[in-house]
């Protein structure tokens, strides 16, 4: 009874470390020599397209968001790819009816594009305490909120 903890630790070690090698990624051989070359599996393209606005009536500033590695016109890419990846679900809309009454400003943002192989639509505003802790929890991806004129 004592051996069969290690040999059942033993086996099902060796299980994982084969499945670790399992992954997304087609071969093909399509050299005269039989060598194959490996190829990642075909996957949306994540882009997201950020506008946000100081107020209803001003201009919107505009951004595109890649992530892994981080890109895109977003001045601070890097901050904001992080901020997502912090959240479960960053794009979830605000469900609950009991908010404050905290007023955080006329700025209002809108998401849109592909995050983790989901399509986004995503609207984001500071007008009561439950919206402007869900804008808190992703506010590198607004980048600096443009002035009100």
């Amino acid at each position: 009874m004592r051996y069969r903890t290690p040999f059942l630790a033993a086996s099902g070690l060796a299980l994982i470390l084969s499945l670790a090698g399992c992954g997304d990624e087609s071969t093909t051989s399509n050299s005269a020599d039989g060598s194959a070359t490996v190829q990642p599996s075909d996957s949306p393209e994540e882009t997201l397209t950020i506008k946000v606005k100081a107020s209803a009536e001003a201009p919107a500033k505009t951004w595109t968001l890649t992530c892994d590695p981080p890109g895109g016109s977003h001045p601070k890419a890097a901050a904001a790819c992080t901020a997502l990846a912090a959240k479960q679900d960053p794009f979830k809309p605000v469900t609950s009816k009991m908010c404050t009454k905290i007023y955080g400003g006329p700025a209002t943002a809108t998401v849109q594009g592909t995050w983790r192989e989901k399509k986004i639509d995503a609207e984001f505003s500071r007008k009561d305490g439950c919206e402007l802790n869900r804008w808190t929890e992703v506010a590198p991806l607004f980048g600096d909120v443009p002035k009100i004129r």
